[in-house]
């Protein structure tokens, strides 16, 4: 059994920081690449960032320049350093990992954590 586990989120004024974290852990076998997705309420999930084995990253245009993405691959973990938030970031936030687990490899998500922003 895969899990992952996000802790960061809570509630920041307008041009405040965040830094999420989602640690994988259980049967682990490889990790692929590890995203961030966000959902806001009457929105569709988006793509946040994503870095991938060899640390290449990738960003939605509208968080480049103030999200940074990185991976600790001897932790499992994850992280999504947010700066100079606007209210338009808020959202749940969600980890995403393809992982071969001890029978399959799949696609995981985290639980989501909320990410408050206020004017």
């Amino acid at each position: 059994q895969v899990q992952l586990v996000e802790s960061g989120g809570g509630l920041v004024q307008a041009g405040g920081s965040l830094r999420l974290s989602c640690k994988a852990s259980g049967s682990i076998f490889r990790i692929y690449s590890m995203g961030w997705h966000r959902q806001a309420p009457g929105k569709q999930r988006e793509l946040v960032a994503e870095i991938d084995n060899f640390d290449s990253t990738n960003y939605a245009d509208d968080v480049k320049g103030r999200f940074t993405i990185s991976r600790d691959n001897a932790k499992n973990t994850v992280y999504l350093q947010m700066n100079s938030l606007k209210p338009d970031d808020a959202a749940v936030y969600y980890c995403k990992m393809p992982i071969t687990g001890r029978w399959s490899t799949r696609d995981y998500w985290g639980q989501g954590t909320q990410v408050t922003v206020s004017s």
